[in-house]
């Protein structure tokens, strides 16, 4: 499940799921729902990429900038992901895919524009079997 929640100028976005990458995936789905109504996207378009951080907080965090990067850089609204998350050592690495479609005036209204991801109430936990990942975003 993936919810926004009012944070004064900026939004809070929130992923819920059985596994870590369910939760991770979800957030991701709430930091787009916030630039546009993603039940439409179809996944025509595929990018993948690999994410590290030291912890679960800043994997979400830079992740989710990663993510904003390649919608700029593709042009591209981002709906559907899958993710693999695993550690080595002190490092944590997320393998990625996401798919969306090209960014079209005609077909999709951007409704905010979402600068970044921030560490501002970031939290990535588990509690009774379901995992949360959350932060504030920037628009």
């Amino acid at each position: 499940m993936h919810t926004t929640f009012e944070h004064q100028a900026d939004i809070g976005v929130r992923g819920t799921g059985k596994t870590l990458e369910q939760a991770f995936e979800e957030c991701a789905k709430a930091m787009f729902t916030v630039m546009a109504d993603i039940e439409n996207i179809k996944p025509e378009k595929s990018i993948t990429g690999k994410t590290t951080a030291t912890d679960h907080i800043s994997l979400l965090v830079c992740w989710l900038n990663d993510l904003l990067a390649y919608k700029d850089i593709e042009n591209m609204i981002l709906a559907h992901f899958k993710t693999s998350i695993t550690r080595q050592d002190k490092q944590y690495t997320i393998e990625w895919e996401a798919k969306g479609e090209t960014i079209n005036p005609k077909n999709q209204e951007i409704l905010v524009e979402v600068k970044a991801a921030t560490f501002h109430q970031a939290l990535v936990k588990q509690e009774k079997g379901e995992w949360t990942a959350q932060c504030i975003v920037d628009v």
